[in-house]
């Protein structure tokens, strides 16, 4: 089982899920699900200096999570939704894992508690 584990390590999902991991960036992309906004309306809310925000973009870009577009010296990031597919299919995954370790202790206690009534 250890293996088949081991097989799924996916370094995009790791980038997927570092950029996950910070609540400021996890804000940028709660905004970006209702549309395509400039940088400055993204970092406005943060009350971050610009190139903390930035630097937070250029986590969500490397992850795929974001694309950005500059038009003169206006730059716009915008959602890339499908990017999001692979950790939701890893997390499904290990759901799925749990749930049957889970129904098999489950199993294993109900024939533990009937073997003792008996």
């Amino acid at each position: 089982m250890i293996v088949s584990l081991m097989t799924k390590h996916d370094p995009d999902l790791s980038q997927v899920f570092h950029a996950l991991a910070d609540p400021t960036r996890r804000t940028i992309l709660t905004r970006l699900a209702r549309g395509p906004a400039p940088v400055k309306e993204l970092a406005d809310p943060t009350g971050l200096r610009l190139p903390t925000v930035m630097r937070h973009l250029s986590v969500l870009e490397a992850a795929g999570l974001i694309a950005t577009s500059k038009d003169g010296r206006v730059r716009t990031c915008a959602l890339v939704p499908e990017a999001l597919s692979a950790p939701r299919t890893w997390i499904d995954d290990q759901r799925a894992l749990w749930e049957a370790r889970l129904d098999r202790l489950d199993a294993c206690v109900m024939a533990l508690m009937k073997e003792s009534q008996t």
